[in-house]
């Protein structure tokens, strides 16, 4: 049976056509926000299914900015669900800049741009928390959608810990590994050496030259 997580007026779906292949949008209102999964192949009443929890990122998935590895994200975990054959990618909105919201992050730019303080600085200056994000209407969209257990696309140890605490069995972490570039190396470098995030193409990036071949899972 499935969990009843969510009310049916909080709840719709239907097909998404997209230049990838077809997927099933399934759109939930949760928490003031409105978040979307997009579920490709067969996945309900599965163990080990591919998963991307995707923190919306205005600048990055949709304008494409290099300050941030938002977008070649986004864009390769679509790629690798449609490869695999099956997965869901569950895009949070409320997210953007940690949590903080447009506004506030794009004045955090300006700090790291003028002063060059890192992704964590630019933000307490300004009196704000580093990560609010909550997960957990994630878990509870994979609880809708009736997953046994989930193989994360992440480098964040905590979106692991988020969701195994609020009941989604994660059974294993695939790196999810963007090639840096001159403008976001600093913000990848921050969230390796300030926010535990498992990011082994730092150590490989130079200014002048591209990163070598990146570790990839299967």
């Amino acid at each position: 049976m499935r969990e009843e997580t969510f009310s049916d007026d909080d709840v719709a779906e239907s097909d998404l056509v997209t230049r990838r292949g077809t997927f099933r949008a399934v759109a939930f209102r949760a928490d003031g926000h409105e978040h979307m999964a997009l579920v490709h192949g067969r996945t309900a009443m599965r163990e080990d299914v591919l998963v991307r929890v995707h923190s919306e990122c205005m600048t990055g998935d949709i304008f494409g900015a290099m300050r941030c590895e938002c977008g070649d994200q986004l864009d390769a975990a679509l790629d690798r669900i449609v490869a695999e054959g099956s997965g869901i990618l569950v895009y949070l909105r409320g997210h953007e800049g940690r949590g903080i919201g447009l506004v506030a992050k794009v004045r955090t730019h300006v700090l790291q741009d003028e002063q060059g303080m890192d992704t964590l600085d630019s933000a307490t200056t300004l009196g704000l928390p580093v990560d609010i994000r909550d997960y957990s209407p994630a878990a509870r969209i994979l609880k809708h959608l009736r997953v046994g257990s989930v193989r994360l696309m992440s480098n964040n140890p905590d979106k692991i810990e988020a969701l195994e605490r609020n009941g989604i069995a994660v059974s294993a972490r695939v790196p999810h590994l963007a090639r840096p570039n001159p403008h976001n190396i600093g913000y990848l470098t921050a969230k390796r050496d300030r926010l535990g995030h498992d990011l082994p193409q730092v150590d490989v990036f130079t200014s002048a030259d591209q990163p070598t071949d990146l570790p990839t899972a299967r």
